[in-house]
């Protein structure tokens, strides 16, 4: 039995039954409803709040019930047992790899890490107060004319080698924003370490012959990189999305992804969670701080979400990372303050009753700090390891024969028809 939906158009009396597929209707079956001499209906919605773009096999999201998955695996297992790698290879393929795939997919990215040397020199050219973000999104988008054959989107063996090339590049020129910002000398990339490790390297590295992190925090990185690959329709897999409809290359594509996140509504939510607990400064304050929220003078920071209205389930596997970095680097001083306010908050009913739950961004921030990234590194550490999203999102788009050149209606609101007038008698 095909369900189904009956509308009736009160300016004519005439009745219109709409196919129901997968909780939706089709946009475009809403243009028979016409009255003559007028355009059909269509549908408004700023920002997309109900408007399903594309159909989608790669991250799950129920926000009433706080449930994340990739690929159909819950994300607290992902972050318990995978590495950031075997998370990427899982959202670009569909599957978890085996030991054999797993091992090639390593290689393949370690072996494409290096970036060619005129790349590092147009790093170099940026003023050295530039923001790391938008030293990334510059470099990305370059690296489109050091492989012209990325154009090349319909030959899936050269997706799949941009693809890798995207993902082993994106760390390195994330530490040479990183260096580049405060006047250090860049770092190659070390092929004998890990993922993380490697970033880290690059990162801190200074005299000494080889750099070791403490495992304890390449592990909270490895976790961190993981919650954050993915998190389906959000505003920057949107831009890609819409971007890459144009059959660009991907390197361009994911720029624009990088540019959307480079948005303070976006990406910059952490940076503004640490602001906030740094204004409230001790636990002492918190209860006035909850009143001015209260009273609209004041905005409660990392709480809330577009599409949980749930306890966002990274926020839990965040909280327990915290622990391991701070048992490295020392506690936080913030972080009672955010402990406190998590508690009250989770108990008052103001903010029970508008399911105002921790996000991701609650404790990320404490992470980042803890680990001596100035607040402008915060959305890099976030673009890089959403690069395997975007880029499964993009391979997905371009994969799929239902999908168009994004290019939406508006209601226009302008003048009509107007005369010109020259322009000594206006």
């Amino acid at each position: 039995m095909t369900e189904s939906l009956t509308v009736r158009d009160n300016r004519t009396g005439q009745e219109y039954e709409l196919e129901i597929t997968d909780g939706t209707i089709r946009a475009a079956d809403l243009k028979q409803i016409a009255v003559e001499g007028q355009p059909g209906l269509a549908t408004y919605d700023p920002g997309f709040v109900n408007t399903s773009s594309c159909r989608s096999a790669i991250t799950y999201i129920d926000g009433e019930a706080g449930i994340l998955e990739y690929r159909g695996y819950p994300i607290e297992q992902l972050a318990e047992s995978s590495t950031y790698l075997e998370v990427a290879y899982l959202l670009l393929n569909g599957e978890l790899p085996t030991t054999d795939q797993l091992a090639e997919w390593t290689h393949e990215v370690t072996y494409h890490t290096f970036v060619h040397e005129n790349l590092k020199q147009f790093i170099q050219g940026f003023r050295y107060d530039a923001h790391p973000m938008a030293m990334l999104m510059a470099g990305v988008s370059a690296l489109s004319t050091f492989y012209p054959e990325a154009v090349q989107i319909d030959d899936a063996e050269n997706r799949q080698l941009q693809i890798t090339r995207m993902i082993a590049k994106m760390p390195t020129l994330g530490a040479f924003a990183f260096r580049h910002q405060q006047g250090k000398p860049y770092v190659y990339p070390d092929n004998g370490l890990s993922y993380a490790a490697n970033f880290l390297a690059m990162l801190f590295k200074m005299s000494e012959p080889e750099y070791k992190a403490d495992p304890r925090l390449v592990q909270a990185l490895e976790v961190l990189f993981i919650l954050h690959a993915d998190h389906e329709q959000n505003a920057s897999a949107n831009a890609v999305r819409a971007v890459g409809s144009t059959e660009v290359d991907p390197y361009s594509a994911v720029a624009a992804g990088i540019a959307a996140l480079y948005g303070p509504l976006h990406g910059g939510a952490n940076e503004a969670v640490l602001r906030m607990l740094r204004r409230i400064g001790s636990t002492d304050n918190i209860p006035g701080f909850i009143e001015g929220v209260k009273a609209g003078k004041e905005r409660l920071m990392g709480f809330g979400h577009r599409v949980y209205k749930n306890y966002d389930p990274r926020a839990t596997i965040i909280k327990k990372a915290c622990d391991d970095v701070f048992e490295v680097t020392g506690v936080n001083p913030l972080l009672k303050i955010a402990q406190e306010l998590e508690k009250i908050a989770l108990e008052d009913e103001y903010f029970v009753s508008r399911k105002l739950y921790p996000n991701v961004d609650f404790y990320s921030g404490l992470i980042y700090e803890a680990l001596e990234f100035p607040p402008e590194m915060f959305t890099v550490l976030f673009a890089i390891p959403r690069t395997s999203g975007w880029l499964a999102q993009w391979s997905e788009l371009i994969t799929d024969p239902e999908q168009k050149i994004a290019r939406p209606k508006q209601i226009y609101t302008g003048h009509r028809t107007r005369q010109f007038v020259p322009i000594g008698q206006r």
